[in-house]
């Protein structure tokens, strides 16, 4: 059911969708159908230009990195901070820092970050860390704890999460380590949305740590239309979809 939902997932984005408007011209202008052929190919065209726009993106994705303030000052009496897992892809021939994404790599600095300020307080903290292997030798909880000892977290501080797939089953595992308690919630300022209504659906008292945020303005000419643009409504798109499964399976 995971890889099926996966899979369905990747092809209504927005460059497969638009790929798909090609391709009805391209069998349309062999058909010799050139009034229907011309119509499709106007539409993957403006739907291309309108996805890389700068405007148009960030009108997109704003509605759900502004859902969550980013958290400046971190809360001292927590003591717990989950990182929500993101991507991999073990290479010995690689340093730690290629080895995972971008994306994880700014979520974990976000946990560490609120991770430091308590453990300076005085009070104890906990970072756990999450995600599975996918067709990986290493777990992606592995490969964060890994790079957290690195950047200075105990290694009696860290708790990993190796099994959830998804950000439910991330819930679902969390909420048996906190239990009642305050936990502040790191991930990617477009996901935070969605993670945080699923979150609280399972009972969590959950402090929002929203980080990665994509919506940004540039007078740069290259910014007007450019790939990151379209790159930054795929994550929107992402999420939308993910929200509209998570309230059809009454996850949120």
């Amino acid at each position: 059911m995971f890889f099926i939902k996966k899979l369905i997932a990747a092809f209504l984005m927005p460059v497969p969708l638009g790929l798909f408007l090609l391709l009805f011209a391209l069998i349309f202008l062999l058909k010799s159908s050139y009034k229907k052929a011309k119509l499709f190919l106007i539409l993957g065209f403006l739907w291309f230009a309108l996805l890389s726009n700068q405007t148009i993106s960030n009108m997109i994705i704003s509605p759900l990195e502004n859902s969550h303030k980013a958290l400046i000052e971190t809360p001292k009496e927590i003591e717990y901070i989950l990182v929500l897992g993101n991507g991999h892809k073990t290479n010995e021939d690689f340093a730690i820092t290629s080895m995972l994404n971008t994306t994880a790599i700014n979520r974990l600095v976000e946990g560490i970050r609120h991770y430091k300020n308590i453990k300076n307080s005085g009070n104890n903290s906990k970072l756990i860390v999450s995600g599975y292997a996918f067709d990986d030798p290493n777990t992606h909880a592995k490969m964060q704890k890994k790079m957290a000892i690195i950047l200075g977290v105990l290694e009696e501080d860290i708790i990993t999460l190796d099994t959830p797939k998804d950000t439910k089953e991330e819930a679902v595992e969390a909420k048996k380590i906190v239990e009642n308690q305050k936990l502040i919630l790191v991930t990617s300022a477009s996901h935070m949305k969605r993670a945080a209504m699923i979150f609280e659906k399972e009972g969590l008292n959950i402090v929002a740590s929203p980080t990665n945020h994509k919506y940004f303005t540039s007078s740069y000419p290259a910014s007007y239309f450019s790939a990151t643009n379209i790159q930054k409504v795929e994550l929107a798109w992402h999420e939308y979809l993910g929200i509209l499964y998570s309230y059809l399976r009454d996850e949120i």
